[in-house]
Order: C-alpha cells, then sequence, then structure tokens
C-alpha cells in the first residue's frame, strides 16, 4: 500500500494510519505504548512509521499533555454572516484566554477538504480542534475524526453524537413566525436557504411546526441560496399573489432582495407585506424600513463551544456528546404591521 503526502508537507498520524490500514486511534495507542495494541498491529504501525519518516512527537505529545496554546479551526472559506461571524467570535473568545487561534480554511466542507485540515493542525501541536460544520457534506469527515482528539462541532448535524454548540435555530424561527401571526396574518411564507444546510432545515421546521400548532394553512416553501438575489428572484413570485401578506426570510440577505422585488411591484412594507429575517447583520437597521430580524447569539455560541473544548483538553474527551443549545433573539424594527 502506498501513501501520498504533499510535497513540502511532512508526514502526518492520518498518513501512518492510512499506511497501515489502521485507526488514527490506533497510532495514538501505539505511539503512546497502550498495552490493548496487538503485537501484530504494533509492527505494522512502526514499520510505516519508519517508513514514511513520522516524527512521533510533533502531534501526538502535544495533544496528549495538553501543553499546546493553540485551536485549531476548521472553516470553509466563505463570506456568509453566520460562519464568518461565527468564526470571528471564537477568536476573540479564545484570544481572551490566552489561547492563540490556527484557521484551516477550506473551499469545502467534504470529506477530504476537512481531513487534510485536520491533519495539518495536528502536525502543529494543536491542544483540540473546532470544526464549523453548517453542512451535510461534512457529516462523513467528522464520523472518521480521531477520537482521541478533543473537538467540538459549532452548527452541525443535531443527529450525530459528538459534542455539538448550535444557535437554537427552530426556536428562532418559531419566534419569527408567531410574531407575524400575532399580527394577525393569516399565514406565513417562507424562503428558506439552501436544503443542505442544517441552519436552514432548522428555520423550516420551526416555521412549519409553527404554523401547524396555528391551525392554519402552510403556504409552498421556497428556496433561495442565502443570496440578495435569491430573495429577489423568489419576491418576483410572492409580488404577484395578493394573498401574501407576511414573509419569514431564512436570513436577512434574502430580505433584501424581497424588499426591492416587493417595492418595484408596488407592494409597500409593511403595509401591504410584513417580513421578518434572521442573522441581524449590521445593515438591517439601516433597510427600508429597518427590518426586523432573529438575532443569533455568535458570542455565547463561541464561549459554551469554548468551554467545552477546554473541558476535553483538561480531562480527555470522555464528555463527548454533550450539547449546547443557544436561543437567539427576536429584534422588533419597522417591517412588520397588521395585514392592510
Amino acid at each position: 500500500m502506498s501513501v501520498n503526502v504533499k510535497r513540502g508537507r511532512p508526514p502526518g498520524m492520518m498518513d501512518v494510519a492510512r499506511l497501515a490500514g489502521v485507526s488514527h486511534q490506533t497510532v495514538s495507542r501505539v505511539l503512546n505504548e497502550h498495552k490493548n495494541v496487538s503485537e501484530q498491529t504494533r509492527l505494522k504501525v512502526r514499520a510505516a512509521i519508519a517508513e514514511l519518516g513520522y516524527r512521533p512527537d510533533r502531534a501526538a505529545r502535544a495533544l496528549v499533555t495538553g501543553t499546546s496554546k493553540v485551536i485549531g479551526v476548521v472553516a470553509q472559506n466563505s463570506s456568509l454572516y453566520g460562519p464568518a461571524s461565527m468564526l470571528t467570535a471564537f477568536e476573540e473568545a479564545a484570544q481572551a484566554t490566552g489561547f492563540a487561534v490556527n484557521v484551516g480554511s477550506v473551499r469545502s466542507l467534504d470529506e477530504r477538504s476537512i481531513t487534510e485540515a485536520v491533519e495539518r493542525h495536528l502536525d502543529q501541536r494543536v491542544a483540540g480542534l473546532v470544526v464549523i460544520a453548517p453542512v451535510a457534506s461534512a457529516g462523513p469527515a467528522l464520523e472518521h475524526l480521531p477520537a482521541d482528539v478533543p473537538l467540538v462541532t459549532i452548527d452541525g448535524d443535531p443527529e450525530r453524537s459528538s459534542t455539538l454548540v448550535t444557535v437554537d435555530q427552530v426556536a428562532g424561527a418559531r419566534a419569527a413566525t408567531q410574531r407575524l401571526l400575532d399580527a394577525g396574518h393569516r399565514t406565513v411564507w417562507h424562503i428558506s436557504g439552501p436544503s443542505d444546510w442544517f441552519d436552514a432545515a432548522g428555520r423550516v421546521r420551526g416555521w412549519e411546526d409553527t404554523l401547524t400548532e396555528a391551525g392554519v394553512e402552510i403556504p409552498p416553501l421556497l428556496t433561495g441560496d442565502w443570496s440578495a438575489a435569491s430573495g429577489y428572484r423568489n419576491g418576483q413570485l410572492l409580488a404577484r399573489l395578493p394573498d401574501v401578506t407576511a414573509v419569514f426570510t431564512a436570513n436577512d440577505h434574502i430580505a433584501l432582495g424581497l424588499l426591492r422585488a416587493l417595492n418595484e411591484h408596488g407592494r409597500r412594507v409593511p403595509g401591504d407585506v410584513s417580513i421578518i429575517g434572521f442573522d441581524d447583520v449590521p445593515e438591517a437597521a439601516y433597510f427600508t424600513p429597518p427590518l426586523t430580524t432573529v438575532r443569533p447569539d455568535f458570542a455565547a455560541v463561541a464561549m459554551a463551544t469554548l468551554d467545552l473544548l477546554m473541558a476535553q483538553v483538561e480531562s480527555g474527551p470522555a464528555g463527548v456528546g454533550a450539547r449546547r443549545t443557544i436561543a437567539p433573539e427576536l429584534i422588533e424594527r419597522d417591517s412588520v404591521a397588521g395585514p392592510a
């Protein structure tokens, strides 16, 4: 069996695992001389280490002893407000407690990209890992990350058993939808984010559950891509439907595009149509009209993530499976009124 190691990068622990045909955890056990490893497996790992020229004291020792003051973060290289704000909040929280943050940006959150980013972090003596994984494609990689490494996922799959910190997307969507119903609207339309995003799925669920419990009709779901352009495209349809009087959008940029489409068709906000967004981007207060929206507490997510990660660094990843769900806040502005 051969293993390709990128030029300019020393071989990592995962390279050893692939060459030996064992798990990353097994390599870690061999390096730390655990007794519950067969002699045959131990020899295979030692042979792979020798063939690759791997230096086992770089990452493994730092992870075991917790002496490193660097946290590795894997995040998609994105300008989207939510993920970018989450990353910034975590960097600030970590630095305030004396930890440096090493960010491994990836173009897409697929298994190969995440695995390679994790390898780079392990070779740089990180004390623990944080993966911002809001999309379904990240799942396979997270399933195969080393179990002996302190790890917290932000905005990951709520169905997985990993240590997870997330915004309560369902509660935020419920608050937005209920606010529009309480204003007197017969029902609420929704323009969602991409279907492979856990955030988008949670917001759809909160919207649907609220309408179901209220016993009102659930309109057809419209799908966006987080962009103002997708809000504008969907708004071209909604603006032509006179019975549309309330819309909850999956983020504020979708709301911005919707506002323009409604304006072009002579539909007033909130006189004819009420709108609530999600995220509370800095510009939301300066939309026309100022946008009512749901504000995630990124700072609270960051602090909860750091708290769970440090617990693992100090005592090992025995507490894997811990969850922290942070409630968002509905921010009232001027884009909601009763139906005309």
